[in-house]
């Protein structure tokens, strides 16, 4: 644990680097920044597509100006600058908040976990919790499908077997996380041949298919694992709670602009997954515009 308090410690280091460039950007904005909502998001592609999907959304509900601030990093890094109000809402999932922030046990039931997070974001922090988006981005265990074919694999608990001769590649967070590596090797079992390679987010597929690795932990609605002929292992042992996407916005900015409840319900129940790995492959697979992608959802949705 000293080695993972000490990077989470760098983390929280450039966080504090992060936000205050962001506030030296704020600095001089004066009445214009009550007139202005920060959006932002974390560090990898539908993160970045849902910030400019409740940005869209809300410049066409309510008229204010909207400013995002993309990119800031993993789930820890979001939630303090949400905290900070260097950043007035982002997108995240409700099985992170449950565990990765509130540090809470999971639970496979949606409903409660949903209840649970709204629950302790108000309580413990000031924030809102809005009705989820429509679908579930969970913790994706992805293999080649050559080797789905070859070795008869479909379930997690398949790869026993296979796992002291695989590499497994992940994120920070998939290693670091309650929800993450730890439990998840203990509930099925598995020793691999090595400690999991820790990388980009961005990189984990081509490092698959590269043969770098031999699984990976990605996202359900990552939009290249069908165009890579990747194949997800169910979970059939239900380790991983509900990852409900959801946004998150700062009460007080709430209560000072009550238009913004109206925008952020205007969206709620509207993304399915399906949808949401068509505008991740938009975006990474065939290099559209996030703008452009997201301007197509709403006028298909009528938004």
């Amino acid at each position: 644990m000293a080695g993972a308090r000490g990077l989470l410690g760098r983390r929280f280091a450039a966080s504090v680097l992060l936000l205050a460039s962001i506030a030296v950007g704020l600095t001089g904005c004066g009445s214009g920044r009550a007139d202005r909502i920060l959006v932002g998001s974390k560090n990898f592609t539908e993160q970045i597509v849902l910030a400019e999907l409740l940005a869209q959304q809300i410049e066409a509900r309510t008229g204010l100006k909207v400013e995002k601030r993309l990119n800031l990093g993993g789930t820890l890094l979001a939630q303090q600058a949400l905290e900070s109000g260097e950043i007035d809402l982002y997108p995240e999932y409700t099985g992170t908040a449950l565990t990765g922030v509130l540090g809470e046990q999971p639970s496979g039931d949606a409903a409660e976990v949903y209840r649970r997070v709204k629950e302790g974001y108000a309580s413990r922090f000031g924030l809102e919790v809005g009705p989820p988006l429509g679908f579930s981005n969970t913790f994706a265990m992805v293999v080649r499908g050559e080797d789905a074919v070859r070795w008869k694999l479909g379930k997690i608990s398949d790869i026993g077997a296979r796992a002291p001769e695989w590499r497994l590649g992940c994120g920070y967070e998939f290693k670091e996380r309650p929800d993450g590596y730890a439990g998840w090797i203990k509930l099925y079992g598995l020793r691999f041949r090595e400690a999991p390679r820790v990388m980009d987010l961005g990189l984990l597929y081509r490092a698959l298919e590269e043969k770098q690795v031999d699984i990976v932990a990605g996202n359900s609605t990552d939009g290249v694992i069908a165009a890579l002929n990747l194949v997800v292992l169910a979970d059939d042992r239900s380790y991983f709670p509900p990852y409900q996407a959801v946004p998150i916005v700062r009460k007080a900015v709430l209560d000072r602009h009550p238009e913004l409840q109206g925008a952020l319900e205007s969206l709620a129940g509207k993304v399915t997954e399906q949808e949401m790995q068509r505008m991740n492959y938009a975006v990474d697979g065939q290099q559209r515009s996030v703008r452009d992608v997201v301007a197509e959802l709403r006028r298909a949705k009528g938004l």
